[in-house]
């Protein structure tokens, strides 16, 4: 039986890999979204995990739905619309959910297309890396149907009202040199490259103290939509734990030796 999600650990840092290339990747498959759920639940409780990396297996990142399960009405695509609701809601929304509780930084290597819901997926990432050959499209429309998984709240957060609106009402497909012209990627690298690419900046973030970097990763997403006071107030109830981390302790003394 197919892992959809497999799992490479190489010290603090863990690739995560769609594999389901035979169905380009769709993330609306249940064992899929359970794997994620597993997945994050583990590396929250694991502080030797410091740094993730998602990609997908073969030519494509993540096409989104079963375009294929839609056109045929299978699964929940078959539901009426009261039930088809609670579907996504116990579906796909799943993975928004669980990967805002997720507190280990999280880099996009995009090896590929990543279409409608996959698209969203890649905006999920706290970082995204890009293949040359990558690239991204709000597609929705385009089939008659809506981002069903929270695009509309993530793809605006990662490149801003007016683009996020182009990519969403046209449905067209954007390149990664476009990509990273509008701060959707922070690097495009040749195809072959991606990887290491990926790993480097994981390697960056990873040489870092996990508490401090967990923390400063959830004040990064509080301060997406929470108010500065709010911040202020969370940031000074981490502080303290912080400042009597040992690992604080130790890189604090290294730093006052060394200058």
């Amino acid at each position: 039986m197919t892992t959809p999600l497999t799992i490479e650990t190489s010290g603090a840092i863990q690739v995560w890999t769609i594999n389901l290339p035979a169905v380009g990747n769709a993330i609306t498959d249940n064992g899929f979204i359970a794997a994620l759920e597993n997945a994050v639940d583990i590396v929250n409780s694991d502080t030797a995990v410091r740094a993730l990396i998602l990609t997908g297996a073969g030519k494509i990142f993540s096409a989104g739905g079963n375009v294929k399960e839609m056109a045929d009405r299978e699964g929940m695509f078959g539901l009426d619309p009261i039930d088809q609701r609670y579907a996504y809601v116990d579906g796909i929304q799943r993975i928004p959910r669980a990967l805002a509780r997720l507190e280990v930084p999280l880099i996009a290597a995009v090896n590929g297309p990543a279409v409608g819901a996959g698209c969203d997926l890649a905006m999920m990432c706290d970082l995204r890396v890009a293949s040359e050959r990558a690239s991204f499209a709000e597609s929705f429309v385009q089939i008659g149907l809506v981002p069903g998984d929270g695009g509309t709240w993530f793809l605006q957060r990662a490149i801003g009202y007016e683009r996020a609106a182009e990519m969403t009402l046209t449905g067209d497909r954007i390149d990664a040199t476009t990509a990273l012209e509008w701060g959707l990627v922070t690097r495009v690298v040749p195809h072959d490259e991606l990887l290491s690419a990926a790993i480097d900046l994981a390697e960056r973030i990873a040489k870092n103290p996990p508490h401090a970097l967990r923390m400063a990763k959830r004040l990064l997403q509080e301060s997406r939509t929470g108010l500065l006071e709010s911040t202020l107030g969370m940031a000074a109830a981490m502080q303290p734990l912080a400042h009597r981390d040992a690992e604080h302790e130790r890189r604090i003394e290294k730093w006052r030796t060394r200058s």
